[in-house]
């Protein structure tokens, strides 16, 4: 049975369409859906539209040799992606524990793909295929293509290049750097020739090839050296620029070379107009119909990208490393008929659900000088205070969103994706803050401050907390205004690099001034190519060498997370101890300020934390006029919520 629209996943895709042989088969390790917000489809639509014939196999079978050639041998080569998420993290939760689900799969069910994704299925299709050219993508290779520390192994790794036996890497999102790789191939250059195109990474044992270029330290040594392995990053890092970026190469051993070429140039507004508009089926595939679909495609499919890259510099972050710093837009055309398209979709209920990207109100590159030049190797435009030559405006985004609340049979827009609240706060003009109170909140805006402790903050590459202490009271006073109570909710982090029990004890307390416990707090998780895993992983803050303090004992990092949770009954002994340890005593008592009570001794339990301004023998309760009155169960209506 064939399905029209869709590219070929089986032999009679293929002869319904008359094709005797694929240019290229895609290997991926996500389900096959075809719409833009997946990897995949971008890549293969972008192929197809350029005279090129591709198939995917989704989730193959990595204990089946033949799972790998049920489309036959590819005429230019295999492409392989583990999906939209490196497989590791897909697969272990920061404690390194096996995730129940998958929304990259159908129904949502865990083991679709192996351990290592990208290296096993090169593996696999190097054992039947052995000279066909396989080239390498998707946030996992990206992020892998020089040595890097992998969390799960804690070890340093090699490039994965040399691990997968691939033979080339498209780095980034890999639009134009794809397309000159095909049309390379297509001309009858070898795919081990191919060593002239921005955006990619290949291997040689010829030095002499390698020219104008930096020279890493060699595997072996930062392998052994944590100090060197911080310079060797760091070094990667201020070259992650297209225009200022210069090509680097890793020995190993002296024998073998891994070189980086300088990333691809960003794509225009018209480049990216035409990726966007290519045609997508905008759902998954009907066989994954009975399986119970693809979870992943509930959060996208009524949802817009309006850019891409970010010039925020969180430390935690790979986009510096993936998508860059410069920002690319879409065109108001672009976006608006793609919106039009979304309504008429049988499913469309008048809500779409996102405008943005990595940062939604990031419509433009931080300044004009990124447009020729690009970002500064060495400084950040936001952190730790903005850059002289930030150009702050919103009316472009505002003008956007107008556009797409008039549209028929739309009922409201949201913006779901990261708002910087810092770049807000720098914007004079109070429209854009207006109007998203009004028109694009539903009772709670998400915010990412991540932790309140100046401290830690540097290290987060994050602004200081007074500047999201203004932000919380420019929100609740706009709210006001315009008649509306919604509230905040604010992504917390624990355990980040530079956080000791001190700052955690300092966040717990301002927690407990704002009435606040979050229900959901997430711990610092070393993913491959951030400054904030080059911190964990040595103890050194790469861009000053300064040495970090880093929580990796696995109790202390649930004692750092159980206070900012220090409510729940379930972490009075953790948080006891963390009190303790901190010597914050103070904190332990019947005083309104104190986090828990005293253990009771005698045979009772211990004592539950008090809860907010509270004492002992009193209801927990907000203070009124009339006098105290029992408080409700706490729920997320009550984020910053001013006492009456």
């Amino acid at each position: 049975m064939t399905y029209e629209g869709y590219l070929p996943i089986s032999k009679e895709d293929m002869w319904e369409r008359k094709i005797s042989q694929l240019d290229f088969v895609y290997v991926c390790g996500d389900a096959y859906v075809d719409h833009p917000s997946f990897g995949h489809a971008i890549i293969t639509r972008l192929l197809e539209a350029h005279g090129y014939t591709v198939g995917i196999i989704a989730q193959p079978d990595w204990k089946d040799d033949t799972s790998i050639s049920i489309l036959g041998e590819p005429r230019l080569g295999f492409l392989v992606s583990a999906g939209n998420m490196d497989s590791m993290v897909n697969h272990y939760s920061v404690s390194k524990k096996r995730r129940s689900t998958d929304s990259y799969s159908p129904g949502g069910v865990m083991g679709k793909r192996p351990d290592y994704a990208t290296v096993v299925y090169c593996n696999l299709i190097r054992h039947t295929y052995k000279n066909t050219p396989i080239i390498i993508g998707g946030i996992e290779a990206s992020l892998r293509r020089l040595s890097h520390y992998d969390y799960w192994s804690n070890k340093v790794k090699r490039s994965i290049l040399l691990d997968s036996g691939a033979d080339l890497i498209s780095y980034g999102m890999g639009e134009h750097s794809i397309l000159e790789i095909a049309d390379a191939l297509n001309s009858g250059i070898s795919v081990k020739d191919i060593t002239f195109v921005d955006g990619t990474v290949f291997k040689t044992k010829n030095r002499d090839i390698i020219y104008d270029a930096i020279e890493l330290p060699d595997y072996d040594a930062i392998k052994e050296d944590k100090k060197l392995y911080a310079q060797s990053f760091y070094t990667q890092y201020c070259n992650t620029d297209p225009f200022s970026g210069k090509r680097l190469f890793e020995p190993y051993g002296g024998t073998t070379y891994v070189v980086q070429n300088p990333p691809s140039k960003p794509l225009t507004t018209e480049e990216m107009d035409e990726v966007y508009a290519l045609p997508y089926m905008r759902n998954y595939h009907p066989i994954y119909e009975e399986e119970g679909g693809i979870p992943a495609i509930r959060e996208v499919k009524f949802s817009l990208i309006s850019n891409r890259g970010c010039y925020g510099g969180c430390s935690f972050c790979a986009l510096t490393f993936h998508q860059g710093r410069i920002i690319q837009t879409r065109s108001h055309e672009s976006i608006i008929k793609e919106a039009k398209l979304m309504t008429e979709d049988k499913d469309f209920k008048g809500y779409i659900h996102d405008v943005g990207g990595p940062t939604a109100n990031f419509r433009a590159p931080a300044c004009s000088k990124q447009l020729t030049k690009g970002a500064c190797p060495t400084r950040q435009c936001l952190f730790p205070k903005p850059c002289k030559n930030l150009e702050v405006s919103h009316k472009d985004y505002l003008e956007l969103l107008r556009k797409l609340r008039e549209l028929p049979k739309v009922k409201k827009v949201f913006i779901r994706s990261g708002i910087r609240f810092d770049y807000l706060m720098y914007d004079k003009d109070r429209t854009f803050l207006k109007e998203l109170c009004e028109h694009h909140v539903s009772g709670q805006l998400k915010v990412a401050p991540e932790h309140i402790s100046n401290n830690v903050l540097s290290r987060l590459g994050k602004p200081s907390v007074e500047v999201y202490n203004s932000f919380v009271k420019a929100y609740k006073d706009m709210n006001k205004k315009i008649g509306k109570e919604q509230y905040l909710v604010p992504y917390l982090m624990s355990s980040h690099p530079g956080s000791t029990l001190k700052e955690a004890v300092e966040l717990a307390e301002y927690l407990r001034d704002l009435g606040y416990m979050p229900e959901q707090v997430q711990d610092f998780y070393p993913t491959p190519s951030t400054i904030s895993t080059c911190m964990y992983y040595t103890g050194l803050d790469p861009r000053t060498m300064e040495p970090v303090y880093v929580a990796t004992n696995p109790h202390e990092k649930a004692m750092q997370r159980a206070l900012i949770q220090y409510r729940n009954p379930k972490n009075y002994d953790l948080v006891y101890e963390a009190l303790t340890k901190a010597h914050r005593e103070d904190l332990i008592g019947y005083d309104k300020k104190c986090l828990i009570r005293p253990r009771r001794y005698g045979g009772g339990k211990p004592n539950a934390s008090l809860g907010k301004g509270q004492a002992a023998g009193k209801n927990p309760g907000r203070k009124k006029s009339t006098g105290e009155q029992p408080r409700k169960k706490k729920t997320i209506r009550n984020v910053h919520h001013k006492k009456k």
